[in-house]
This record gives structure tokens, sequence and C-alpha cells, in this order.
């Protein structure tokens, strides 16, 4: 969205992703001072579970292309997560905030694709 003034113009998409930005970084600084110690972490989970890869893959003879692409890395940590004992629940709410950016990423993906 444009928003024009005689010769200037305010562009509102990177307002917006900006301030999601900023938004998601307040919150795992603020989820990372809940751990005693290696608060930094919370960084690595949330990174990590935004990470989406293709699974599947497939071309026709007359050119159509599928690919399908899943949030891998929210996978990885979801079961490292259940496989560890020592769960907090602040790594479990970076991680599914890691799985909110995964997903628009699907989003903007097949929209990409689409059309």
């Amino acid at each position: 969205m444009n928003f024009e003034f005689g010769n200037t113009s305010i562009h509102l998409s990177p307002i917006i992703t900006f301030v999601i930005f900023a938004v998601i970084l307040y919150l795992l600084w603020r989820w990372s001072k809940e751990l005693e110690n290696r608060s930094f972490t919370i960084f690595l989970y949330f990174m990590i579970s935004t990470y989406t890869a293709p699974i599947f893959s497939r071309s026709t003879s007359n050119g159509d292309h599928f690919e399908l692409w899943v949030p891998l890395g929210f996978i990885i940590i979801l079961v490292y997560l259940v496989a560890n004992k020592k769960n907090h629940p602040a790594k479990m709410k970076a991680s599914l905030l890691g799985l909110a950016v995964g997903i628009y990423k699907l989003i903007e993906i097949y929209r990409d694709l689409l059309f």
C-alpha cells in the first residue's frame, strides 16, 4: 500500500514488516529472561523452527510442477523437546512463534507458485 504526498510516498508494507520484526524480537527477549542460564538458546529454537523445506517434488511431461513444502525445522524442534525431559515453556513458545513465521513463509511460497 502506497500513500503519495506530492514528491514523496510512504510504503506501508516495509513499516508493517518492521513492526512485526520488532514485536518478535521483543517477545524472544522477554522469553529469554525466563531461563536461568543459556538464554540465547531461545533465539536458536526460534531460528531453527522457521526452516521450511520441500519434501516432495513432481513434474509432468506437459510442464506442470508441484512441490510439497513443510515446516521441517519446527518438526525437528518438536521431536527434540518431546524427547528431552527438561522442557521449558519459553522454548516451546519460541518454537511456536517460529512455526508462525514458517507458515507465513509457506504461504509466500505457495502464493508465488500459484499466481
